[in-house]
């Protein structure tokens, strides 16, 4: 599925721009140094695209759009279908989202019993797993189960229904009109793809073009394992499927940029990416993990950051944010 922007661009303050939804692995806390390690021309370049195969929450997307206005276009997909559906109803219908969404609050925080409040997200989760709904109803159903859920998962079984419990917050905070309209003017520019992550190479063509790779992380462990944003994971065969796209791109003159786990910094022995990407450039970035059933594996951990270029230009980075550079 393409869905591609119509023409009219709400005009509003696009600094209040951010994710709409909280995903897990969004980038939000690595945007510093994400933006630091760009290629070094990247706001000069004219008509620039930019491409992020695995979109997610967005903040990255959101962060490029608002601050390089030299991006032309941009070009985003996921196998979420939920989620894509979400990005074109923030595109293109803000304000009914905006009507449905104060409608849900205002009925859900009505409601002063916890158990009441229960009933109610299990009877819109059930509707939005069943049901047939208009694009703005399923994005409203979205919104509303993620700022209401448990810890904020997007989780699904093996049947690919959302199954996240009831969050018990007093008072969530469920959107910002704000924020959608500042989402749904840079999201103009986007076009959106529901696809396998290899369909965006059609968009992706020189050296005018970053590609921005956040995959589902390859596991630190048996028990670490979250890739269930959808029916299908995304295991080491996709991981090496990813990396020969990633060599298609480097041969088109495309930069690429990828995040992934730090497998060797949880198991030394364990350098399938050191390996897979022995001729990229790797650095290992401090990141913090917030989200896990067990709080003792919560906290500060390495990722990886792989390109296929380096910076020459990094005399007033702040080098304290990387811990060791392959």
């Amino acid at each position: 599925m393409i869905a591609t922007a119509p023409m009219t661009t709400p005009i509003v303050n696009t600094n209040h721009a951010k994710p709409f939804v909280k995903w897990v692995g969004g980038k939000g806390q690595l945007i510093s140094t994400l933006d630091r390690l760009l290629p070094d021309n990247f706001r000069w370049l004219k008509a620039t695209t930019y491409v992020e195969p695995f979109v997610g929450g967005g903040a990255m997307l959101f962060h490029m759009l608002s601050h390089y206005p030299n991006i032309a276009r941009a070009i985003v997909n996921d196998v979420n279908t939920s989620l894509t559906r979400a990005y074109i109803t923030v595109r293109d219908k803000p304000f009914e989202l905006i009507d449905s969404l104060a409608t849900i609050r205002a009925e859900y925080l009505s409601i002063r019993s916890e158990d009441e409040r229960k009933e109610f997200y299990l009877a819109i989760r059930s509707r939005y797993n069943n049901d047939v709904m208009t694009d703005v109803e399923n994005t409203t159903a979205l919104i509303f189960l993620n700022k209401t859920c448990f810890n904020g998962l997007y989780r699904v079984n093996s049947k690919g229904a959302f199954n996240v419990p009831f969050g018990r917050y007093a008072a969530p905070t469920f959107f910002e009109p704000e924020t959608i309209l500042a989402d749904s003017a840079l999201l103009q520019r986007v076009t959106v793809l529901n696809a396998d992550f290899e369909e965006t190479e059609k968009h992706a063509k020189d050296v005018n073009t970053l590609v921005y790779f956040d995959p589902p992380y390859r596991p630190l462990d048996a028990t670490s394992s979250f890739t269930s944003y959808t029916l299908n994971g995304f295991n080491d065969d996709d991981q090496r499927r990813l990396k020969r796209y990633a060599d298609r791109l480097s041969a088109q003159g495309c930069k690429v940029m990828i995040s992934n786990s730090d497998c060797r910094g949880r198991n030394a022995e364990d350098t399938f990416f050191d390996d897979l990407y022995c001729d990229y450039r790797i650095d290992r970035v401090w990141a913090s993990r917030s989200i896990n059933a067990n709080p003792d594996k919560r906290g500060r951990l390495t990722e990886l950051l792989i390109r296929n270029f380096s910076n020459k230009n990094l005399f007033d980075f702040d080098e304290s944010s990387l811990e060791r550079t392959v």
